[in-house]
């Protein structure tokens, strides 16, 4: 499937629904199976022993999946996460940013379905392998058709 939206798309829309991402994550390709993300370690992505922490990993590979999905539906801000599993194989490298391949595997109308290799930058050997599946929400259908306007739905 094409990319409905690059880069600087991608970029602007996470600066007005997610702001608080800040500049944690910096989208530096669209590829043919996804999308490459780094993260920009700092202190506050450390857990005690200097390395990145398990939750930034989990956050890289989401938002990773995340605009890898996004970069071919569009802009659909409520497409969440549904599962999430994470393999940890080895410690990832201390003061260097990580860097997030991910690759869609099934993009269908509800359910998507991908996989992200993280990687301390400049090391070939993954760190952390995640698993994960977003839900899609349905395409808005035009005014009057919701449940309440169709007569489905609940019963007042």
């Amino acid at each position: 499937m094409e990319p409905q939206m690059d880069i600087p798309a991608l970029e602007a829309f996470v600066a007005t629904h997610f702001p608080q991402l800040g500049s944690d994550f910096v989208l530096e390709e669209i590829t043919k199976e996804g999308v490459v993300v780094r993260l920009a370690v700092s202190e506050r992505h450390l857990r005690p022993g200097g390395t990145v922490s398990g939750p930034s990993m989990f956050a890289l590979a989401d938002v990773g999946m995340y605009l890898a999905i996004l970069a071919r539906i569009g802009p659909v801000a409520l497409a969440v996460t549904t599962n999430c599993s994470i393999d940890f194989m080895r410690r990832p490298a201390a003061g260097i940013d990580m860097i997030c391949r991910t690759r869609i595997l099934k993009l269908g109308r509800v359910l998507a379905v991908g996989d992200a290799m993280l990687y301390s930058d400049g090391i070939e050997s993954p760190v952390a392998r995640a698993s994960l599946t977003y839900s899609i929400p349905p395409k808005q259908k035009g005014a009057g058709t919701g449940p309440a306007q169709s007569g489905r739905g609940r019963r007042g």
